[in-house]
């Protein structure tokens, strides 16, 4: 008897764009697109797949999201962080 009911069995993969994730996609093209801006494909070429590498070996093993949570404590403060903790009255508005 067949079971009526299918499950996938690949349900927490993550979403691809040909053959990377979104964010390996994104380390791609932002250098891609700045070598074809600036006249300097094979340069954009080459840090494009620098960018691809060096995310695919920051990931390897984490979940997707650990670039950003590193991201968030080893950056700057105003580049992805908060830049001063809300004070205490003010938190609850923020959400």
């Amino acid at each position: 008897m067949t079971d009526p009911y299918i499950i996938p069995r690949r349900l927490d993969d993550p979403e691809l764009i040909g053959f990377w994730t979104i964010d390996e996609f994104a380390g791609m093209i932002v250098p891609f697109a700045w070598g074809i801006l600036s006249q300097h494909i094979l340069i954009g070429i080459a840090l494009s797949f620098g960018a691809w590498f060096a995310l695919r070996k920051a990931k390897a093993g984490r979940a997707s999201s650990w670039v950003a949570h590193a991201a968030y404590w080893y950056l700057p403060a105003g580049f992805l962080g908060l830049k001063a903790t809300p004070p205490s009255h003010c938190r609850l508005l923020a959400g």
